[in-house]
């Protein structure tokens, strides 16, 4: 098996002033762009924590278009939306016209006349390109075949919270070269970080989004040796190796994926380095829960912080950080 090769577009700039910032991918972001929603997330992260009120977006809607089912995603969007003050409306797979011939291009027109944005978690990335093609509204990517920018953004104020800083830092990602993988290598690029991805021959990731990491930033690195690509990492990250939609290709990846468990053998060739994982996880496949459950993880900080540089990306979008980064 080969992973998928997905060619994506750029809409990171828009064509007309009136027109709205999508993201996509994590190219719809600058590097700029990030170190906003990472600054602002902190600010946000500390509003919580103090129960201090940061009602900045006061009666905006959000239209939640989920095709997957999800647990943090829903629950981050739907709780964020609220701290900012606004509503959240939950779309699930029988709650729209689409499964009965409605084109994406209809429902897109039609959810931007009552939305401030557009939260869409499909499995065709195409889908979500027809859709911002067409809304009047930011269209935010929450996780398609080929991407998941969001996650991408708590991975870095993850790395950041825990480093103190995302300069000269090296990640090693151990496993299926997939959206979560392809769109960290983007990101991290993006803020200068060293990137190791070590995957089984066949699963490396979509050569278009190394090719894309590599215009941003440092190159990322493609092994086939989990242990030694962890060698000297601040961090190792991992995924899932069976996704949605691919149960049937459990005893094949299984057997494809021996030898890239995060363990504690394997960390014991980067002995300081912290452990990584998106959620949902499947101990005892690609991690254990012993590293889960360490000191050395990351994973539950990764979660949480899907709050915070969510409720950060709303309000950059709709041009809301001012008052934040002011205060």
């Amino acid at each position: 098996m080969t992973t998928k090769d997905h060619a994506m577009t750029s809409t990171t700039r828009p064509q007309t002033d009136d027109a709205p910032q999508h993201v996509l991918t994590v190219d719809d972001l600058s590097e700029d762009d990030i170190e906003v929603v990472l600054d602002v997330a902190r600010v946000l992260e500390r509003a919580v924590d103090e129960g201090e009120p940061h009602a900045v977006l006061p009666e905006s809607t959000m239209a939640m278009l989920f095709e997957k089912p999800s647990t943090r995603t829903r629950v981050s969007f739907e709780t964020g939306m609220t701290h900012l003050g606004g509503h959240a409306v939950f779309l699930g797979p029988n709650d729209t016209h689409l499964d009965r011939g409605e084109p994406v291009s209809d429902t897109a027109r039609v959810l931007s006349s009552y939305n401030d944005f557009v939260v869409a978690r499909v499995f065709d990335h195409g889908a979500l390109e027809t859709m911002a093609e067409h809304a009047s509204v930011p269209v935010i990517n929450a996780l398609s075949d080929a991407a998941h920018p969001c996650q991408a953004l708590a991975d870095l104020l993850s790395l950041r919270q825990a480093f103190g800083d995302l300069d000269d830092l090296s990640v090693t990602w151990v496993g299926d070269g997939n959206n979560v993988a392809t769109s960290f290598a983007v990101a991290a690029a993006t803020m200068g970080v060293d990137v190791t991805m070590a995957t089984p021959e066949g699963y490396e990731p979509a050569a278009d989004a190394l090719d894309r990491a590599a215009e941003r930033g440092p190159a990322p690195t493609v092994v086939h040796d989990p242990a030694s690509a962890v060698e000297g990492a601040d961090a190792v990250y991992t995924d899932v190796w069976i996704s949605m939609g691919e149960e049937d290709e459990r005893e094949e990846k299984l057997a494809a994926f021996e030898g890239f468990q995060l363990n504690a053998d394997l960390l014991d060739h980067a002995p300081d380095a912290a452990a990584m994982h998106c959620l949902p996880a499947h101990r005892g496949e690609e991690i254990t829960g012993e590293v889960l459950e360490s000191d050395r993880s990351l994973a539950w900080q990764q979660a949480e912080n899907r709050l915070h540089v969510q409720k950060a990306l709303l309000a950059h979008l709709a041009d809301a950080t001012g008052s934040l980064l002011d205060g």
